[in-house]
């Protein structure tokens, strides 16, 4: 077979007659015993992504479509957080750690991943096709067995769907253990970065494709939805487990000593006293728990948007458009998740995004006419680079602070934290749900209360993610980072990237500032004009509050903010002179990306507002105008001083294994030199 179609495999210390020439050496590129010319680097990437295109398009299918099938034939909210998170989360909590533990230890002429995909991919498509089939499964059962003729059939239509829905999640853990680990083994690590950059792009736009095109059948067409999503990844996928070749690997480590019970201890002691038993490890584990729970509503944002008017049609386009936007704009953002690191990229997002948590409040308020909110939803795509440097910054946050050598370790301990949490959070979700339906007396009204879930996660999230940025920069930070080891004498293990990321530049941070500056000083001159636009409409109490309460606040806000700014400049001269800052300085990359997605997006409120006067809904207005003249700006404000407390520099910071504190000259050299 072409060595274009599938990687070459050498031994390991083979010397071949490519390697001894300089110019054909220079076109390969080696990963493990796999070697890779370039047409051959770009056919491993085709087979790989469409394998993420395929896998991505099923696993869309059951949490976009079943929930609508639940809610159709009649089941509890609390039932669909069960079927939907919980027992989900239970396997993934139990099956995860076990396959991914069994996978770096098997070793087969397929290799060590690839058998765990191929072999678990007929039941997959089997329990796939069964929710599919589930209410033609139904009747036929009632027909041949008469026991079940006394059940309803919406009753037994359920109780096979969560059948059906807990064999599809075990054994697709199978594929989403390995299926990751397989990158690693495969791709040559100088393109793992892009490679993941375009991998991320696949998968948004397979999501995008099923959002725009397909959603829309998901309450009329379930079962063809479901049989072309197990034809596609029986065929697709397996074409890829066929055509991918992992290379060899080192022999496994011995196995325990003792019977099956005794290893079993053995392995289970030492998982658990590497895994949990650091400060840094926990805190880390419980951040990642809280951001997923913020998403265990997720599975009602559906009902909401129903609830605002939308159908799904334009729920579907919603989806999609804005995840091409994120698609487009992924690969660009990938760049600076390195240049930035992840980790500062997901405190800052957090932070703003926490103090922002209950924006939702305003659909309790307003409920604007379904074709307004559906465009108030296309203005996504204004938000769309933030979104794809924050959801890049997911996985790489991961490769950056957890030991190289238990990384695999460390993924599967995350995920029994995790997994408990979704557990827990999933139950307690869907019944919250239920008792707000239940106050609201059915209407699906309630469903516009979904925000305060996932605020209260978002709120206790960056609590979490502050006192792992506070770690990491007590052991290095930026410059010396030293993984926590407890199995290393010395306590630490070094990264082994030797990436070090940019610091923050004076220059863009005064560009930052003088952005968030002209924003906020356009407020007042803007707000005066729609008052004088409001007189001709016979408004008064539009008038009014934008007279007597947007525009002195607006006042109010600009000089804040001006005494903010101003403690920013002080603090970036203070450490050019080589003192310590009263308080920390942002990093400019974050706020320069919302700065200039607050300016291109800052005429749409107004847009909006003048929208709701056309229409003669003054109380929108009124409503509208608090949230966008009053609370928007004041997260901003409260954001920036929630960052400076935070990136004020720790007491002790060990540099690793140094544990001297870390002056300021260095900083102030990097300063100096660019001010």
């Amino acid at each position: 077979m072409s060595n274009t179609l599938r990687p070459r495999v050498e031994p390991p210390h083979s010397a071949s007659p490519a390697a001894e020439s300089p110019a054909r050496n220079a076109r390969t590129y080696h990963c493990g015993t796999l070697s890779y010319t370039w047409r051959g680097l770009l056919v491993l990437f085709a087979w790989l992504l469409w394998g993420d295109f395929c896998w991505t398009l099923m696993e869309a299918v059951v949490p976009s479509a079943l929930p609508l099938k639940l809610k159709a034939l009649g089941a509890p909210n609390w039932l669909m957080a069960v079927i939907m998170s919980t027992l989900p989360g239970i396997l993934n909590m139990t099956i995860c750690p076990w396959v991914s533990f069994k996978s770096d230890r098997f070793r087969s002429r397929w290799g060590r991943r690839i058998p765990f995909i191929l072999w678990t991919s007929p039941f997959l498509c089997l329990f796939l096709l069964g929710m599919g089939w589930s209410e033609s499964i139904a009747g036929w059962a009632q027909v041949w067995l008469p026991p079940l003729r006394g059940i309803a059939p919406a009753t037994l239509i359920i109780a096979l769907l969560a059948v059906f829905m807990v064999g599809f999640t075990f054994f697709n853990m199978f594929v989403c253990s390995v299926f990751w680990y397989l990158f690693n083994d495969v791709v040559p690590a100088k393109f793992l970065g892009r490679f993941y950059g375009l991998f991320r792009m696949v998968g948004t736009l397979a999501g995008a494709l099923f959002s725009g095109f397909i959603f829309k059948y998901s309450e009329t067409h379930m079962r063809e939805i479901f049989t072309g999503a197990a034809l596609l990844y029986s065929i697709g996928f397996g074409l890829v487990c066929l055509r991918v070749k992992e290379g060899e690997y080192p022999p496994p480590p011995p196995a325990p000593k003792g019977n099956a019970f005794q290893r079993l201890a053995s392995d289970t002691l030492a998982f658990g006293r590497e895994s949990f038993s650091h400060r840094f490890f926990w805190l880390f584990y419980l951040w990642q728990t809280v951001s997923s729970l913020g998403g265990a509503v997720g599975i009602f944002s559906v009902f909401f948007s129903k609830d605002m008017g939308l159908n799904l049609d334009q729920i579907g386009k919603l989806g999609a458009v804005n995840s091409v936007a994120a698609m487009l704009a992924m690969y660009g953002a990938a760049i600076y998740v390195d240049r930035w690191h992840p980790l500062r990229i997901s405190l800052y997002f957090a932070t703003f995004g926490a103090v922002g948590a209950f924006g939702g409040w305003i659909w309790l308020a307003v409920s604007p006419p379904p074709i307004m909110y559906f465009w108030m939803g296309m203005t996504g795509v204004l938000t769309a680079f933030g979104q794809a440097l924050s959801g890049n910054a997911g996985l790489p946050v991961f490769m950056r602070l957890m030991p190289p050598s238990r990384y695999g370790q460390m993924c599967s301990a995350n995920s029994i934290i995790r997994s408990i949490g979704t557990v827990v959070g999933g139950l307690i979700a869907g019944a919250a749900v239920d008792m707000v339906l239940k106050v609201c007396h059915g209407s699906n009204y309630a469903y516009r209360f979904l925000f305060l879930w996932p605020a209260v996660c978002n709120i206790v999230a960056l609590v979490l993610v502050s006192m792992v940025y506070r770690q990491w920069k007590c052991l290095g930070g930026d410059e010396h980072y030293r993984a926590p080891a407890p199995w290393q004498p010395e306590g630490f293990e070094p990264m082994t990237d030797g990436h070090i990321p940019v610091p923050f530049r004076p220059r863009w941070l005064l560009l930052v500032l003088n952005i968030n500056t002209l924003l906020f000083a356009l407020a007042p001159p803007a707000t005066l004009g729609f008052i004088i636009w409001l007189q001709g409409h016979g408004m008064t109490r539009a008038i009014w509050w934008h007279a007597w309460v947007f525009l002195p606040v607006s006042f109010l806000y600009l000089g804040t903010w001006l005494w903010q700014a101003s403690g920013i400049r002080r603090d970036v001269r203070s450490v050019a002179a080589g003192q310590r800052p009263a308080y920390g300085i942002p990093h400019h990359g974050v706020p320069m990306v919302l700065a200039i997605q607050g300016a291109v997006s800052w005429p749409l409120p107004w847009i909006f507002r003048a929208w709701f006067m056309t229409l003669g809904r003054e109380q929108d207005i009124i409503w509208y105008g608090v949230a966008t003249s009053l609370v928007v700006p004041f997260t901003t404000l409260l954001a920036y001083r929630l960052i400076r407390l935070i990136e004020r520099e720790p007491a002790n910071i060990t540099m690793g294994l140094d544990s001297n504190p870390v002056s300021v000259q260095p900083v102030a050299g990097v300063v100096q030199s660019l001010v």
